[in-house]
């Protein structure tokens, strides 16, 4: 973004971020932000910029970024939203790239204007750390599902890593083998037969995952 540098804050952090009906990003910052001062000076030109998401995994495993978003666009104040102090600045999408977990991709901006939260995104955090604060034990027991004759003991740590409407990952971290933890990691999908819509459907689908590892 032209003229942060300078102004000594490379990265500017969003109060609060939210996605428009059209794809727009409204990003909220202090007034004050070098942000908003670009935006501001450049008033009707286009000023490019480009947001930078990433993801860290809420639990505790080696290697926490679960994946990283670009969007690149044009960005622009919206005057008179935010409350005194405050200034609302809307990025338009140009380009939109992520490299996460399932890999690297470009999303076009129609795409990204029309795609939907997965419903368990606002609830992942606190399931996640649940799922490794209470039921440790049958998480890692998911290994029996992995074959190859894996057994509890081959693992220093076992932990839920993502969880989505489509199933849940799990990291694996080997006790024996050279190099650090993450080194020494691998994670394994499990999916469900079928997208689940809400926490009921999503704990159906937890009771028999556990019981099939469990048999």
């Amino acid at each position: 973004m032209p003229g942060l540098r300078a102004a000594g804050a490379d990265r500017p952090a969003p109060e609060v971020r939210t996605v428009g009906p059209d794809g727009e990003v409204f990003l909220l910052l202090p007034a004050d932000s070098p942000a908003v001062r670009a935006a501001t000076h450049a008033q009707d030109d286009e000023l490019a910029a480009v947001l930078e998401i990433t993801d860290v995994a809420p639990v505790s495993v080696p290697d926490r970024i679960r994946g990283r978003a670009w969007i690149s666009g044009w960005l622009t104040c919206v005057p008179g939203v935010a409350e005194p102090g405050r200034m609302l600045l809307r990025l338009e999408p140009g380009e939109v790239s992520v490299d996460d977990l399932w890999g690297a991709d470009h999303v076009e901006p129609e795409a990204f204007a029309t795609a939907s939260a997965d419903p368990l995104a606002c609830h992942e955090t606190e399931l996640l750390q649940h799922l490794a604060a209470g039921h440790g034990d049958q998480v890692r027991g998911l290994g029996t599902l992995l074959g190859g004759g894996h057994d509890d003991g081959d693992y220093e740590q076992v932990t839920p890593l993502a969880l989505d409407r489509f199933g849940l990952r799990v990291r694996f971290t080997r006790r024996h083998g050279g190099g650090s933890p993450a080194d020494r990691s691998f994670d394994a999908r499990f999916e469900f037969p079928q997208p689940v819509r809400d926490i009921a459907g999503l704990r159906a689908e937890m009771h028999r995952l556990f019981e099939s590892a469990a048999s």
